[in-house]
């Protein structure tokens, strides 16, 4: 087991991955000891794991463990469904004292995560990310939310889990499409922070896509040991954090203008990246031998690299709801070279004629 720890003073807590985890009740008992837990789960993860940790919860000293089964997709991922976890606490009388624990990917990681946040204005939760995807970047940093029409998690809150515990084995019922969205971000964090992990992704692409076990435990310990640094740092993106929006302006655009769901959030994100690396190019920041790099990657991925055809008007309409933006500027997140990114304004003219002959459309 890989252990790490997210340094925020009195809201830190320790990351746990290996192999077999829903089974060690010991890692679970600090935070559940002695109190009322509410499971979070969908209609896929649930039938999967939810009874097994459930019996570790019960193990590690849980004295009541209630479920409540979301539909699954990013286009549930709103008001109404929010509103069911809810009532399922209210229903099984719980209190300030209850653990939500969130067992899923990122939309029921945010979604649980954000319950949390607001249920008597704050109690305990635990992440247990069962998707790559969640596994190196959602379930980290304290950012929980839900979807607005208008916009990709426009509405939530910074609230830090007690306890991140991640079941590397859970990725063996991952449908392939859904891994490949995971790799999308561990290839932003070598992109934004360390080559050299960029460098090692793209060498064992192949076996990652395999799911070697070893490996994939390895690589999501150096991604959370990014996104932890970085969030440490900065854990409410007043700067630095908004780094790993790398990609996402671009992709959340495509999310949010495709319909949520129809493109997966590491889709949007893949692609995001290869247009940003393309206007990085263009504006003299990357090299075409780096930008066609993160292309190749992107695409060894098996990930998408170009951008549905929207209309390059839609692309900055939607690009203006983004959070990273400042007094009605969109702020892009570009690459100085690989492995050194900043937030920073750019030219529409030149943002627009990146889209168009990328083949966003008119």
């Amino acid at each position: 087991m890989h252990s790490l720890n997210v340094d925020l003073g009195d809201r830190s807590y320790p990351i746990h991955i290996g192999n077999g985890l829903l089974a060690r009740a010991e890692l679970f008992a600090p935070v559940v000891s002695g109190r009322t837990v509410m499971v979070c789960t969908n209609t896929t993860v649930g039938p999967l794991y939810a009874d097994r940790l459930n019996a570790t919860l019960r193990e590690a000293g849980a004295k009541a463990v209630h479920t409540v089964t979301l539909p699954d997709g990013e286009e549930y991922k709103d008001w109404p469904t929010l509103q069911r976890v809810f009532d399922a606490l209210l229903q099984h009388h719980c209190d300030r004292k209850t653990v939500l624990v969130a067992l899923g990917g990122g939309v029921i990681g945010d979604m649980g995560g954000f319950a949390a946040s607001a249920f008597m204005r704050g109690i305990p939760f635990i992440q247990v990310p069962t998707t790559l995807l969640s596994q190196v970047d959602s379930s980290v940093g304290g950012k929980t939310g839900i979807n607005h029409p208008l916009g990709k998690n426009m509405i939530g809150a910074f609230y830090q889990p007690q306890l991140v515990i991640t079941d590397i084995a859970t990725l063996n019922t991952l449908p392939d499409r859904e891994l490949s969205c995971g790799l999308a971000e561990i290839i932003k964090h070598g992109a934004i922070a360390d080559t050299a992990y960029l460098d090692v992704v793209e060498q064992n692409m192949p076996a990652l896509l395999n799911r070697d076990a070893e490996l994939l435990a390895l690589v999501v310990k150096r991604s959370c040991e990014i996104k932890a640094d970085v969030v440490s740092k900065d854990e409410r993106e007043g700067g630095l954090r908004a780094i790993l929006n790398f990609g996402h302006t671009f992709g959340h655009a495509i999310e949010a203008g495709m319909g949520y769901g129809q493109w997966y959030h590491g889709e949007a994100v893949g692609c995001g990246m290869v247009i940003a690396a393309e206007l990085c190019k263009r504006m003299g920041r990357l090299s075409a031998e780096e930008s066609a790099r993160l292309k190749k990657v992107v695409i060894q991925a098996r990930l998408p690299a170009m951008p549905p055809k929207l209309g390059v008007n839609k692309f900055m309409e939607l690009m203006a709801h983004d959070k990273k933006n400042d007094a009605g500027a969109i702020k892009y997140v570009l690459l100085n070279g690989l492995g050194k990114a900043n937030t920073s304004p750019a030219d529409e003219a030149l943002v627009r004629q990146t889209l168009l002959e990328l083949g966003a459309g008119d």
